[in-house]
């Protein structure tokens, strides 16, 4: 045997000992398009989907609770149907993704079937999700199946959705999946090794990013598309791991090529929490785990890998009990997380409008008491919808009368108690004049505190 396959063999025995005794974590791996089959000819890449297999078992043998997102209809019903690219009307694309996703599927059991792994299919559109109860639903299933030993295969129902229920690509898929069943890791499974401060194809002196704590300083160029069978890109992984982080997931972009790295850096960021006494607590229900000290030591731009002489790594202990990660990005978990509910109204629906509220009404929505929103707060509606939808919160700063400024855009979203026409009607309005405007009151509130959340954490907590 050579060394190399020596060194390998003792890296794995020496990782998997590590795990052992450690509680059992969820992980949400996604694969994209090109990451399944050929961008020419569509032939389905069995070496990738064989290693990925193989690494989803060896983490359910750990113990570990996996779910696979996984694109690829479209492009395996291309080659199902010898056709050579994608078609551009929606009816067309949506029958081939039907082709293609019954022999996707098939194929995923054929391959986990051979290691006598049960896999589950479940196929998701916004619309699905809307709808609180159907939403908790599917959180349930999702826990179900884990607590049965079954890995869920989740794509989205690319043969019904249309664009105004559609989650747009399977990175935010995976994303609100992540969020959905609290997870503790998702795996954003790429054509590179991780995220550089310049598009490596074109600048050959791209320096990697290994960790980053804060997504909205992150200055890289994401010009990169996705490829021509998929819909996502590098944009669309940093919108997922925003979403994630904000959920209490760390967040991970690495090659999908060599799919046995999801082991290896759940096993390296497990040796580095528990070497600093930072081991993840329990993921039900509560405040996620707070990010390592060792991410407050590594410079979001020191791009090099942690060299024999850094802090973080002369903290560690020197008995080396673990080996360097391969190369990946890591977005640390927001230490308070956005979760149920919260979550549920800021990432599961789909707003159809805008309500502008003044600075005094923002005030009371997030201070500790949490007032809910009152008419006398709201400056401007925009767009269309009805009692119990989802709208965006924008801020703004009153100039004159009938006239404000805009501050903050989007800060949060909420489920209205009123129709968008009855909103305009009675906004700045006391809650007593409500029923003379209108001639009813439903509620003295246009929106409960409850049915509001917030982009920011702080103010998005039960």
């Amino acid at each position: 045997m050579s060394s190399e396959l020596c060194a390998v063999g003792i890296q794995e025995h020496t990782q998997a000992e590590e795990m052992k005794g450690v509680r059992p974590l969820t992980i949400v791996i996604k694969l994209g398009t090109s990451s399944i089959c050929d961008e020419e000819t569509h032939e389905p890449l069995l070496s990738n989907l064989s290693l990925m297999v193989e690494t989803c078992i060896k983490l359910r043998r750990q113990g570990h609770r996996v779910i696979l997102v996984s694109s690829g209809a479209i492009g395996i019903g291309l080659r199902r149907l010898d056709l050579k690219k994608r078609p551009k009307h929606l009816a067309a694309a949506q029958a081939i993704a039907a082709v293609g996703q019954c022999r996707l599927i098939s194929l995923w059991d054929e391959l986990f079937k051979q290691l006598r792994q049960p896999v589950a299919q479940i196929l998701l559109t916004r619309n699905d999700i809307a709808d609180r109860t159907q939403y908790l639903n599917a959180a349930n299933t999702f826990s179900e199946l884990l607590n049965m030993g079954i890995i869920p295969i989740v794509n989205e129902n690319d043969t019904l959705a249309v664009t105004e229920i559609k989650f747009g690509d399977n990175d935010t898929l995976s994303a609100i999946t992540a969020g959905m069943v609290n997870a503790d890791y998702l795996f954003l499974m790429t054509d590179v090794d991780c995220l550089y401060d310049k598009n490596p194809r074109i600048h050959p002196d791209a320096k990697p990013v290994e960790v980053v704590d804060d997504i909205s300083s992150l200055e890289v160029d994401v010009s990169s598309a996705g490829s021509t069978l998929g819909t996502g890109g590098m944009s669309t992984k940093l919108t997922a791991a925003r979403l994630a982080t904000s959920a209490g997931v760390t967040t991970i972009i690495t090659r999908s090529s060599t799919p046995s790295k999801v082991f290896h850096i759940v096993s390296y960021i497990q040796s580095l929490k528990k070497e600093s006494g930072t081991v993840t607590p329990f993921r039900g229900v509560g405040p996620s785990a707070p990010s390592s000290p060792l991410n407050s030591q590594i410079d979001l731009f020191n791009l090099g890998r942690l060299s024999a002489n850094s802090p973080a790594e002369n903290s560690l202990s020197s008995s080396e009990s673990y080996l360097p990660a391969p190369l990946h990005t890591r977005f640390t978990a927001k230490p308070r997380a956005i979760r149920d509910r919260y979550f549920w109204i800021l990432h599961g629906l789909k707003p159809h409008g805008t309500v502008f509220i003044d600075e005094g009404a923002y005030d009371a929505l997030t201070r500790s008491d949490k007032a809910g929103l009152l008419p006398v707060g709201v400056v401007d509606v925009h767009g269309t919808f009805g009692q119990q939808e989802c709208v965006d919160i924008s801020v703004v700063k009153r100039t004159a009368e009938e006239k404000y400024e805009v501050i903050s855009v989007d800060v949060g979203r909420a489920l209205v108690n009123y129709t968008s026409v009855e909103i305009q009607r009675i906004k700045g309005a006391k809650s007593s004049q409500i029923q003379t405007q209108l001639g009813y009151a439903d509620s003295e509130y246009i929106a409960y505190r409850d049915n509001t959340a917030f982009f920011d954490e702080k103010f998005s907590q039960p």
